[in-house]
């Protein structure tokens, strides 16, 4: 059975993040014949367009990891009501330079946990905006904008809610279909 490989990328570096947290128990709820890898993006240097013809190893590394894959999961914090800039960072490296762009046609998700009330909508919404640029087609809906809760993991890693199990199987079954759609 051939592996669709996904390229996670986690807009957050803290080591307990909530959403590297999501992004691993997100990968429990997908078929077996998925795989995801998490994408390094905390050793990229500032992007700079001087160093466009000149790019950085990590950079490159990038790069080939996502030209690698058959589809995008970008799991972000909000902060200040948008992207960290260590994902725009990212971003912004693997766009560049004009016409060189990694991202694009690659099918994507979006998702996020917060601690607020309001999870993570306005920064899916900007990295939406800017994934529409880049020409990545995105999974509209259902959208997941999780707020975290004591119970959401089990001590495994694993969704530990049933109720929010649920809903995120939904969405990992739409997510799927949708990389499927877009990579055939």
């Amino acid at each position: 059975m051939a592996q669709t490989r996904i390229a996670v990328i986690v807009g957050s570096l803290r080591k307990e993040s909530h959403n590297q947290k999501l992004a691993l128990a997100l990968a429990h709820l997908a078929p077996s014949d998925f795989t995801f890898e998490h994408l390094r993006i905390d050793d990229l240097p500032l992007y700079n367009q001087d160093d466009d013809g000149n790019q950085a190893s990590a950079v490159k590394r990038l790069k080939s990891e996502i030209a690698a894959a058959q589809g995008l999961l970008f799991v972000t914090p909000e902060y200040n009501r948008s992207i960290p800039g260590v994902l725009k960072n990212a971003i912004d490296h693997a766009s560049r330079p004009y016409g060189q762009n990694a991202w694009g046609g690659k099918p994507a998700g979006v998702v996020g946990i917060s601690v607020g009330a309001i999870g993570t909508a306005l920064a899916q919404q900007h990295l939406r905006n800017i994934l529409a640029y880049l020409d990545v087609p995105t999974l509209g809906a259902p959208e997941v904008f999780l707020q975290t809760k004591d119970d959401l993991f089990d001590d495994k890693g694993h969704i530990g809610n049933e109720g929010s199990k649920k809903f995120l199987q939904g969405w990992m079954d739409k997510y799927v279909a949708w990389i499927k759609s877009h990579s055939a």
